[in-house]
């Protein structure tokens, strides 16, 4: 969840229009392709499945501007890695821009040369639960960023010279992670929080697994998840329908779904049955503190609450951690929130301690933040804001076809591509007996992990 201050009310008001009518559901745009199945229309976006492979297609045609982005989200992401395998998505995501059968730099038409030329945004990410490359392009631009996209999802080199070429590079983001104390703290709260399911391990991965993964391994991880039945391809803006679906139809139409289904995640955490701690120590100028408890999924119908809560807590200057810590000069800063993940994640409270602050001073003054809304409850007028915060936050974010993509991918990842649509009416019905009955069901003590990142001073000799 992004922090933000409160801006004047004249362009919340603008913001809350555009996220009202960005949100409410609108006359389909479905058409009819030979070849594809139409599933479902939800707030303007169009469902279909590929029929030949099982490929889902996302569109959301946008005609205000000459642009459209066209993404691919892949359902894996370090939730589907193990021990040996650690970091394997993300070091697979880096190789996806080495090559391919039919679109290589040596060929003079890479990925990267062809957007480069093409005056694209383009990049990739990956996370818990997915990955997705997506490019921003003018439309005369869509059918070769498709026919690249569509090669290597099958075609692609892996070479164990660009293994060893792009480890380092993601040796080298690992270090810098772990260089960052809050990344670093909050990694190792997930990985004490999460025994069993595999959150527990970083998205970058171990160290050692980045240094010394095979190249076979990297192999066998594509061929299990980089198929058009594992995929979701997303059509947004300036496109005909007719013709996007076509087009996608063309370059990804001959590739076969997968031969063996996905393998499923089962893992599921076992009950926490009391309190974890744990501290970090390394060098560093000022501590932080991270207290985090077990919550339910990106689809549960408690999230909303539990992101009003996190709004309360943490967003703006009259925010109750803000006026408890950053006030009273006992942090520089100071956020709460749960993400929408695939499986039950985490909801967080985090602070950076100000100079002279102590960590049992910060623990406590978060805790009995923590104690107030679950005795006392929180105002009506403090949900208001949460709301209006939120509708204002979707607002800026889906500003453009690559915002609108990058959120979506983010609900994709959820297991429910229509929460993009629907999660703001369901903010929007939150009530202060919801915020005050989701703190006391999940924000107990035995639930939770809380770190301390101690900063230590080197000696010198």
């Amino acid at each position: 969840m992004l922090k933000t201050s409160l801006v004047f009310n004249a362009v919340v008001a603008l913001a809350l229009m555009a996220s009202v009518a960005q949100a409410a559901p609108d006359a389909s745009t479905s058409v009819t392709v030979a070849g594809f199945s139409h599933i479902k229309s939800v707030g303007g976006i169009d469902e279909y499945r590929l029929d030949a492979n099982g490929l889902t297609v996302l569109l959301k045609p946008d005609h205000s501007a000459p642009v459209v982005t066209f993404q691919v989200t892949y359902r894996v992401g370090s939730r589907n890695e193990v021990t040996g395998t650690t970091g394997a998505t993300h070091i697979l995501e880096h190789l996806m821009f080495k090559g391919s059968e039919h679109y290589s730099q040596a060929a003079g038409n890479g990925v990267d040369q062809y957007l480069g030329k093409m005056g694209a945004h383009f990049n990739a990410t990956t996370w818990l639960d997915r990955t997705n490359y997506y490019a921003t392009l003018g439309r005369d631009g869509l059918e070769g960023y498709i026919a690249i996209e569509a090669d290597r999802m099958r075609n692609l080199w892996l070479h164990e010279a660009d293994r060893q070429a792009e480890m380092t590079v993601v040796r080298n983001e690992y270090e810098r992670f772990e260089n960052d104390p809050g990344a670093a703290l909050q990694a190792e709260v997930w990985a004490t929080a999460f025994q069993a399911q595999p959150y527990h391990h970083n998205t970058l991965g171990w160290k050692s697994d980045i240094e010394r993964v095979p190249i076979e391994k990297l192999r066998q991880f594509y061929d299990t998840f980089y198929w058009p039945d594992n995929a979701i391809v997303s059509l947004i803006g300036d496109v005909d329908p007719a013709k996007g679906l076509a087009l996608v139809k063309h370059y990804y139409g001959a590739i076969p779904h997968s031969p063996r289904p996905i393998p499923e995640i089962y893992t599921e955490e076992p009950l926490q049955s009391g309190a974890r701690r744990l501290t970090l120590k390394r060098a560093g100028e000022l501590g932080a503190i991270e207290i985090a408890w077990k919550g339910p999924s990106g689809r549960d119908a408690d999230l909303p609450a539990l992101t009003v809560l996190g709004s309360i807590l943490s967003v703006g200057d009259n925010s109750r951690l803000y006026r408890a810590l950053v006030d009273k000069s006992l942090a520089t800063s100071a956020n709460a929130n749960i993400e929408p993940d695939h499986d039950p994640g985490l909801f967080e409270a985090t602070a950076g301690l100000a100079p002279g602050a102590t960590h049992e001073q910060v623990e406590k003054a978060i805790l009995a933040e923590i104690g107030k809304v679950q005795r006392d409850g929180v105002t009506g007028e403090e949900v208001k804001r949460a709301i209006s915060q939120y509708r204002a936050q979707r607002a800026y974010g889906r500003d453009g076809t690559a915002g609108i993509a990058g959120e979506l991918n983010e609900w994709i990842a959820t297991g429910d591509w229509t929460l993009f649509v629907t999660q703001i009416d369901k903010i929007a019905h939150v009530t202060p007996a919801d915020v005050q009955r989701v703190a006391q069901k999940y924000l107990n003590e035995d639930q939770s992990t809380t770190g301390w990142f101690v900063p230590t001073v080197e000696k010198r000799t």
